[in-house]
Formats: structure tokens, sequence, C-alpha cells
């Protein structure tokens, strides 16, 4: 059986989510070749240059238009719009498929879910297709052409109700979870894990993600982490500032203001996140797709953070409404938050179990056990 899979790099998640897929292909289904691809970049190099680099300048620098594209694109003129131009782009798109001959196509984006659903709607394509909805609430450019999709695979019991209503059947809709790396169900060596990153077992671990290269509301971010640096005698904080080196400079700043060197340590970035959840107890992102799944799948508390207005809001109140998360905006005591957080072992507890509740850690190879055993 030939399998491709489609992504795109606006953001990490659609990437992420098709490498897991990927490898859990190769590593547990025989006789399947799979094929990773990115679909924008094959079908116009110069438009996905364009369109990454202004979803990345608007995410960063104009977050609540981009929110209000993000809902607007849903009907009327932009919905009308993205539909055009992926028409256009399926032109080049068809050439590949034909070429590659696939039986499956499991698709992380909107978009070459609706390129695919075009083609196969005009006969072009009669491959079945899967999409994998990689946020906590569902969006309508992911079904655009949804009667020629085959399989939705949705993060939530919420998200299944509202495909319902939304008039798709029932029989190509499956509840598994965003597809995550296998890495997070490991069973690590807690003790060598403390012992290599120079940490204590008896102190609350903090695992604080700055928000990488987008660098999200920046100034709120550092008051964040400086309330949690203010209270390291009780805890210790790895903060990871990805590619911004504003951003790990700022940390670095606090901590030497704050003299708590020996409480936090500062990562540019790693790639031991699965092994890092597995020690911490408490994790302070913003809340994508993706990290907030590998989160819930480590049984970890959430502190949200900086959601880019649009698909990570409706994550966020996903996760604040089942009780896994906080959420801590822009005019909240942030001291105050952060302080009885801390001392709330109860209320930590609480949340991690509800965490534990509705994580999915086994979403990707449930999301292949069913394509293999259907298609």
């Amino acid at each position: 059986m030939k399998v491709l899979i489609f992504y795109a790099k606006y953001g990490g998640g659609h990437l992420s989510a098709a490498r897991s897929i990927e490898s859990c292909i190769n590593e547990n289904f025989k006789n399947i070749d799979v094929e990773l691809i990115d679909f924008m970049e094959y079908a116009s190099k110069e438009f996905n240059k364009i369109t990454t680099r202004a979803y990345s300048e608007m995410a960063k620098k104009a977050p609540k238009t981009w929110g209000h594209l993000y809902w607007e694109s849903q009907k009327g003129p932009l919905a009308h719009i993205s539909t055009t131009s992926n028409k256009i782009l399926s032109i080049k798109l068809k050439k590949l498929i034909t070429e590659k001959g696939p039986d499956l196509i499991i698709s992380t984006h909107p978009f070459s879910s609706q390129i695919c659903g075009f083609l196969k709607k005009h006969n072009k394509i009669n491959c079945k297709i899967a999409t994998v909805i990689t946020d906590f609430a569902s969006h309508d450019q992911w079904l655009v052409y949804n009667n020629y999709i085959d399989y939705f695979f949705v993060a939530c019991n919420e998200m299944e109700n509202e495909l319902y209503e939304k008039g798709i059947t029932k029989n190509k809709v499956f509840v598994t979870g965003i597809p995550i790396s296998n890495r997070f169900l490991f069973n690590y060596d807690k003790k060598t894990l403390f012992k290599d990153f120079n940490l204590s077992p008896n102190k609350k671990t903090i695992l604080f993600f700055g928000g990488g290269e987008f660098g999200l509301g920046k100034n709120f971010t550092l008051e964040v982490f400086k309330a949690f640096v203010e209270h390291s005698n009780d805890v210790q904080i790895i903060a990871i500032s990805g590619k911004n080196q504003k951003l790990k400079l700022a940390f670095q700043s606090i901590v030497l203001e704050k003299h708590t060197e020996q409480n936090v340590q500062i990562f540019e970035y790693t790639n031991k996140v699965p092994e890092l959840m597995s020690i911490s107890d408490l994790v302070v992102t913003k809340p994508g797709g993706l990290t907030s799944s590998e989160s819930l799948a480590s049984g970890l508390p959430i502190v949200i953070i900086n959601p880019i207005p649009g698909q990570e809001e409706e994550n966020a109140e996903y996760l604040v409404k089942n009780h896994s998360a906080i959420w801590i905006k822009k005019d909240d005591n942030i001291n105050f938050i952060v302080n009885s957080l801390l001392l709330d072992t109860k209320k930590l507890d609480e949340m991690k179990r509800n965490a534990k509740l509705i994580a999915k850690p086994n979403s990707t190879y449930n999301i292949c056990k069913i394509l293999f055993d259907k298609t």
C-alpha cells in the first residue's frame, strides 16, 4: 500500500503530527510505503514562502488581526479566496498524486484536505483521504469538500459533535486525539534524568516554554517567568526560549537579578521534551494543539499564556473547561495566581487527574490502526 502524508509549515504542529504518523506506520505496520510531503512547498515554493512568512509575522506582530482572519475565513470572501487559491494549487498537486499513485492520503493541514477533496470531486483522483485535525475545536476550513473526505480524526468528543452538527456522517468521524510522538509513552528512568539535568527530585519542577521563534507577548511572558522565578526557593524551573535569542537573554537577566541561578536552567533548544515532561510537575506554555496534547499525555497541569487568537484560544477554553489548565491573562494578578497555584497541592493534583482523564496518549497508533483496518 502506498501512503502520502501531506503537511504544511504554518506553525510546527502540522509537521509534528505528520512525522508522528509516519514514524508510527514505519514502526508498526508492514507492507506500507509511506512518504511525507510538504504539499505547499511542492505546489508553489513562492506561494509557500510568502504565506508562511505572512502567518509568522501576523501571529507575532498582529495576533488580533490573525484572530479576525481566522474567524472570517469560515465564511464570506475570505473563505472564497482560500478555496479559489486551492483550486489553482491543485493543478500541480494532481501531477504529484498521479505520479505517486497513493492508495491513501493523510492530511494534517486543512488546505491539503481541501485540494484533495476538490480533486476527488472532479474525478481527478480516486484514493482514500483522511483528515487529521490538529486542534481541540473544528474550523470550517477543515471541512471544505467534506463529502469527498473518507475519515476525520478529531481531538475530543466535543469536536465529534461539532462535525455531526455540520453534516459530517458518523461513520467518518473518529475521536482519537491529536497525533503525538510515541516517546511520550516511554517509561523513563527519572532518577537518572534528575541527575542528568542537575535537578533535585525533592522539588517541584516547572517546565516553562517561552513561545520560541514567535516570542508572542514577550513582556507578558517575562512577567509570568519572573513570578515563577521569585518562588524558585520552593521549585526548580527549566525554561525553553527556542530560537528567540532576545527572550533567552531576558530570561538570563531575570535569573541574575533574582540570584536564582541554582534553581533555574535555560535552554535555547532541546530534543528531550518527552523526558523533561516525565519529570515535571507543571508546564507553562502557549496552547498549541500538539504541545497541549503532549502535556496531557504526560499528565501535566498546564498554565496557559499568550494563546494566538483563534485556534489556540479555542484550545485554551477546552483545557480550562476540563479543569486541566489555568489561563493567566494580561489583567490578572500574576504573582497571586502563581503563588496560590504552587502552594495548592490539592489543586495541582486535581488538575493532574483531569489531564489524565482527557489525555489520548495512544492517538497516533489508533489513527493508523483505524486506517489500515479499513483501507
